[in-house]
C-alpha cells in the first residue's frame, strides 16, 4: 500500500484511537495473541492512511527508538539524547561509534521503501543476496513473516539483533503491502525474546507488534498534530529558505541549525523564532550545540 496516494484526510485531532480490548484483553494462546496484534496492525494501517501524518517523520522517529532498544540490548549505556548528538552532531570525517552505527542502520532502513538496495544501504556488511534470503525466509501472516525473518538471521548470526530486527520489521512491511519499513519490533521485544526459536518466537512477536502498534499510533496523533501546527506559522515566517527550513523539519526527528538551508545565524534565530511559535522544541536543554525537532 502506498500511503502517499491516499486520500484519507481529516482533523489531525480526530485521529482514530486504538480500541481499548486490543491493549486491555489478556491472551495466552498463540490463536489469540495473533488475533489481538491483527487487530492492532489493522488499525496502525488505517492511521498511516492518513495523508495528513508526516509519514517520514514518524519513521524517524520510530528508528530513534529501535535504535534506542537495540543498544540497550548491546548493553551500552546510550540512550536516545546521546543517540541524537552523535548523529546529528557528527562532523566530515568522525566516525559514529557503536551505538552511532545502530542508530545510523535504522535511520537508512527507515528512510527509503523498501528493496534489497535500501537494506543493502543500512546493512552494508551483508550480501545483498544474504539479504534477500533473510527477508524472503518467512511464510504466511504478516507477523508470522517477520519471526520467521528473525529466527533465520539469528540462526545463522547469533549476534546480529539489529540486522535481524531491521529485516524482520521489513519482512513485516512486505507482507502488509507497505511501501516503508516501520520500526516496530524492536521496542516492544524483550533481549530475552531474542533468544526464542519456533512458537514462543511467534507469541513474543505477536505481543510486541500490538504494544509497539498502540506506542505508534499514539505518536502519530501526536506528531500529525504538532505538524499541522507548524505548517501553520509557516507563513509566519520571513527568512530566505524557511519553506525549505519548515520541510526538514516535517521529516527528521532532530535537526541542528547548521542542517538548514540558511546561513548559520539566520538558522539560529529560524529556530528560536519556531519555539517561540511553539512549532518545534529544543531537545536538549543545552545553551549550545542544539538540537530541534516537531
Amino acid at each position: 500500500m502506498t500511503f502517499a496516494r491516499d486520500t484519507l484526510i481529516g482533523d489531525p485531532d480526530r485521529l482514530p484511537r486504538m480500541p481499548v480490548w486490543v491493549t486491555s484483553a489478556r491472551a495466552e494462546t498463540l490463536e489469540d495473541v495473533a488475533f489481538l496484534s491483527g487487530a492492532a496492525l489493522n488499525h496502525l494501517h488505517l492511521v498511516l492512511s492518513r495523508v495528513d501524518l508526516p509519514h517520514a517523520l514518524l519513521r524517524d522517529r520510530l528508528a530513534l527508538r529501535a535504535a534506542e532498544a537495540c543498544v540497550a540490548f548491546s548493553g551500552r549505556p546510550e540512550r536516545a539524547a546521546e543517540l541524537r548528538d552523535t548523529v546529528h552532531l557528527l562532523r566530515p570525517g568522525d566516525l559514529p561509534g557503536p551505538a552511532g552505527e545502530i542508530y545510523l542502520s535504522w535511520r537508512r532502513a527507515a528512510e527509503r521503501s523498501v528493496s534489497i538496495k535500501a537494506l543493502h544501504r543500512a546493512l552494508p556488511q551483508y550480501p545483498p543476496e544474504t539479504l534477500a534470503i533473510w527477508l524472503d525466509a518467512g511464510q504466511g501472516a504478516p507477523v508470522a513473516c517477520a519471526a520467521m525473518a528473525l529466527e533465520a538471521v539469528l540462526t545463522q548470526a547469533p549476534r546480529a539483533d539489529v540486522p535481524a530486527l531491521i529485516l524482520a520489521d521489513a519482512a513485516l512491511a512486505q507482507a502488509l503491502g507497505w511501501d516503508y519499513l516501520l520500526p516496530v519490533l524492536a521496542g516492544g521485544l524483550k533481549r530475552a525474546d531474542l533468544r526464542k526459536r519456533g512458537d514462543d518466537l511467534r507469541l513474543a512477536c505477536h505481543r510486541a507488534v500490538t504494544a509497539s502498534a498502540l506506542e505508534a499510533t499514539r505518536l502519530a496523533a501526536n506528531l500529525a498534530r504538532r505538524a499541522a501546527h507548524l505548517k501553520t506559522v509557516a507563513p509566519k515566517l520571513r527568512a530566505k529558505g524557511a519553506g525549505e527550513a519548515v520541510a526538514i523539519f516535517l521529516t527528521r526527528d532532530a535537526v541542528a541549525p547548521s542542517a538548514l538551508p540558511l546561513p548559520d545565524r539566520a538558522a539560529r534565530r529560524l529556530c528560536d523564532r519556531l519555539v517561540d511559535l511553539g512549532a518545534v522544541r529544543e531537545l536538549t536543554g543545552r545553551d549550545t550545540f542544539r538540537l530541534y525537532g516537531v
